[in-house]
């Protein structure tokens, strides 16, 4: 009896990887061989990247609030601190979106933070 090679499904199998390196350089994106290692490593960096892109929002949003309290004449750290006795639960994306389009606002979580900061503790 011959040998099945079931070329339909191998040839469907390399087509998937080479579509998904199309804009690979050079054999990257046509050896078939080249274009596996690159479709794996690619999809590790996505994998790896979905998560450094939640630690850099944060990290941008941190230096937006921590200007723009500056300005107001408290470091980021008492600012949170304040908020925080002050039972004011706002998160940083929220906060960093107002520092920017609504300073007006963002100036009244200030000055509840310092009030905060100013009260005696028991």
């Amino acid at each position: 009896m011959p040998r099945a090679k079931n070329n339909v499904a191998s040839r469907q199998r390399r087509k998937k990887v080479l579509k998904a390196v199309k804009g690979a350089f050079s054999g990257r994106r046509k050896l078939f061989q080249n274009a596996k290692e690159t479709m794996r490593k690619g999809l590790m960096y996505a994998y790896r990247d979905r998560r450094v892109r939640k630690r850099d929002f944060r990290r941008l949003w941190i230096a937006r609030i921590n200007a723009a309290t500056r300005n107001e004449g408290i470091s980021y750290n008492r600012f949170i601190n304040g908020l925080k006795i002050a039972g004011v639960e706002v998160d940083r994306r929220t906060l960093a979106e107002l520092a920017v389009r609504d300073p007006n606002t963002f100036n009244a979580f200030v000055i509840q933070a310092k009030e905060a900061l100013a009260k005696p503790k028991i």
